[in-house]
């Protein structure tokens, strides 16, 4: 197998249109209004792909896709118009299922997913927050820090423990990496508070996700089909478009370099592409356009899917060499310029017009244009979309847990793991300076005490303390008290005085 029916073209859509696997990892588009057949191309180019195998990574923001585990029936409610454009494309229809694994950020309908707060790294992560250049660069900082301390950041409190050590110490972080106000650390925070209440907090942690568990195939030689569940995440389309980006960066810093391979090693789908560039700083669109552009060289394909192909930068845009089209609706000014300028993209047939086939092919048509041999862009085609093996829609909650339960990473994910971080490492920290601080306090305060009953103050100074006075036993007197005692007595006497003068004498030269 070297190529993917994708459906039928030209007259009477009976010429094959079909990638070619070892031009898969060219990248590709997928495009179309709403309604017009997006999801059926992404599921039947997600067959191919599987069954030549090849594994498929693939977001599934409105549960249909979830029906690749599914096997299609001739009892569905489609079987009759599906059979009969089979026929009229040339397709021998089999329904069959595919091996599915299912993923989910937040854990319900699939594995959970995980990434290190280190592994999203401070570019991704300030996208992801909104903020603005100082708060991005004060992330910077605690970033460094966590290098230079060592102090791992896994989690969200690893990293708001790190700001909080940051904000704790400003002034001295600033006199070493600049500016750093404690303004900007609170704004991070409140913006970690948000994301937080959001649900992102479980993206991040441990186990974190292995690369090497998108890129398996099963028993029969079929790729794997990774299907992350993002109907509820579309709900914070940030952190949706980041974790996918993310996981692009890290297959591109990851995979080793083959050059160009007879198919990929992996495709992946980013559906919702929009969501990737709206309002994105330069520096990211550098860095998907710097990723777009090599990660083919690691053997992997990404296909963007978007309502209009004006939703890309025409920088990415460019290096997109497989297209499907599906219907753009031109009701405005700028709607009918996106469709001229899309029409441009395209390698002419001189039996259409391209922006006006654009305009009026039906659902579940699309113009394609697919790479052919030594890479040039195939001929604009009226293209008749294959119906799919699977079947076409979601499967149920029964469906999904079987799926899982046959899963083979299940129960690698399942438990979250909390090894000792920058958290626990300064909570450490300040124990120990906290107890460090009492026990000085302490020792300061018993310093004073004995300072004080050591002196007396009497009006004029501080005076020594008078000796206590205790009855002890003559027994417990020292030899040097006891003779101490009896030369006093005997001062008192005759002959004890004579005595005094006598050694007075001596030392004086008197008698």
């Amino acid at each position: 197998m070297d190529s993917i029916f994708l459906g039928g073209g030209g007259e009477n859509y009976s010429l094959p249109q079909r990638l070619l696997l070892k031009y898969g990892n060219r990248h590709g588009l997928i495009a179309g209004a709403t309604g017009t057949g997006k999801t059926v191309t992404l599921q039947v180019l997600a067959e191919g792909f599987s069954a030549a195998g090849v594994p498929v990574f693939m977001a599934d923001v409105k549960g249909d896709l979830a029906g690749l585990a599914a096997s299609g029936s001739a009892e569905g409610k489609l079987h009759e118009p599906f059979m009969k454009r089979a026929a009229q494309i040339g397709l021998d229809l089999h329904y069959r299922s595919f091996p599915v694994i299912f993923w989910d950020l937040f854990g319900e309908k699939g594995h959970p997913v995980r990434a290190t707060v280190a592994e999203m790294g401070p570019l991704l992560l300030s996208r992801l927050l909104e903020l603005t250049e100082p708060q991005e660069g004060v992330l910077n900082v605690a970033f460094r820090l966590s290098d230079e301390e060592e102090l791992p950041l896994l989690d969200l409190k690893d990293l708001q423990a790190l700001l909080t050590f940051v904000a704790e110490n400003a002034q001295a972080i600033s006199a070493r990496y600049g500016l750093v106000s404690k303004e900007s650390v609170g704004a991070i925070q409140r913006r970690l508070l948000v994301l937080e209440n959001e649900g992102g907090a479980g993206l991040f942690g441990e186990p974190a996700l292995d690369l090497a568990d998108l890129m398996t195939v099963d028993a029969s030689g079929a790729g794997r089909i990774s299907i992350l569940a993002a109907d509820r995440l579309m709900h914070s389309p940030r952190l949706y478009a980041t974790f996918l980006l993310w996981l692009l960066s890290e297959l591109f810093e990851a995979l080793p370099e083959v050059g160009d391979p007879e198919k990929p090693k992996l495709v992946f789908f980013f559906d919702e592409a929009h969501l990737l560039f709206t309002d994105a700083p330069k520096a990211l669109i550098s860095k998907v356009e710097q990723v777009a552009r090599l990660i083919r060289s690691k053997g992997v394909g990404v296909y963007f899917i978007t309502q209009n192909p004006a939703d890309v930068p025409d920088n990415i845009l460019g290096q997109l060499g497989n297209r499907v089209q599906h219907a753009l609706r031109a009701f405005t000014a700028k709607d009918q310029k996106d469709l001229a300028k899309a029409a441009e993209t395209y390698r002419p047939n001189p039996r259409f017009k391209i922006d006006e086939a654009i305009r009026d092919v039906g659902t579940g048509e699309a113009v394609t244009s697919l790479l052919e041999a030594k890479g040039i862009p195939g001929m604009a085609e009226r293209t008749l979309i294959r119906p799919p093996s699977s079947q076409l829609g979601p499967i149920d909650d029964a469906a999904r847990a079987a799926v899982m339960a046959a899963s083979p990473v299940r129960g690698k994910y399942d438990q979250p793991l909390d090894r000792e971080s920058a958290f626990e490492k300064l909570r450490a920290r300040a124990e120990s300076a906290a107890r460090e601080a009492a026990e000085l306090e302490a020792r300061q305060a018993e310093e004073k005490r004995e300072f004080e009953r050591a002196r007396r103050y009497d009006g004029q100074g501080y005076a020594d303390p008078k000796p206590r006075t205790t009855k002890t036993s003559s027994r417990s007197d020292s030899v040097g008290e006891a003779f101490a005692k009896s030369f006093a007595r005997q001062l008192g006497t005759k002959s004890g005085q004579a005595l005094v003068r006598g050694i007075l004498g001596s030392l004086f030269g008197r008698k």
